[in-house]
């Protein structure tokens, strides 16, 4: 798989994203569905704690791309839904480190929202990954 970083404008790159990324010659793709503050048992864990929920939420990511025998270096496209946005980018330092830590910066979008599907959950990640 070659990856290329399509960004006609700069910004971007110092808040971690890239505003494209080109893919090519790849021969496996995941699409993850949003991951959130969740047990194993689905029911939500750290209701209204936001920086716990995003570690949480991160994991959970982290064990779906595992799962595929994949990793957060894999993540071509990146979008997170929040309840609170302010909250969260006061929270966001753990997301950006662990994509910075493994060397991407995924294409992502950043959405607030009325709320999520389970009451006290304040965040959802989701992901594309291409090996």
């Amino acid at each position: 798989m070659e990856r290329t970083a399509v960004n006609p404008v700069q910004w971007s790159k110092a808040l971690g994203f890239n505003q494209g990324e080109l893919v090519e010659g790849h021969t496996r793709t995941l699409y993850c569905a949003g991951q959130t503050s969740t047990g194993a048992d689905g029911a939500p864990v750290h209701v209204d704690d936001m920086e716990a929920q995003l570690a949480l939420s991160i994991r959970n990511l982290e064990a779906v791309l595992d799962g595929a025998g994949m990793s957060m270096s894999n993540l071509v496209r990146l979008n997170v839904y929040t309840t609170d946005v302010d909250l969260l980018l006061r929270h966001y330092g753990p997301l950006a480190a662990r994509l910075a830590e493994a060397g991407v910066a995924p294409a992502s979008t950043l959405l607030g929202v009325a709320r999520l599907a389970v009451p006290g959950l304040m965040v959802e990640i989701e992901g594309t990954a291409v090996a």
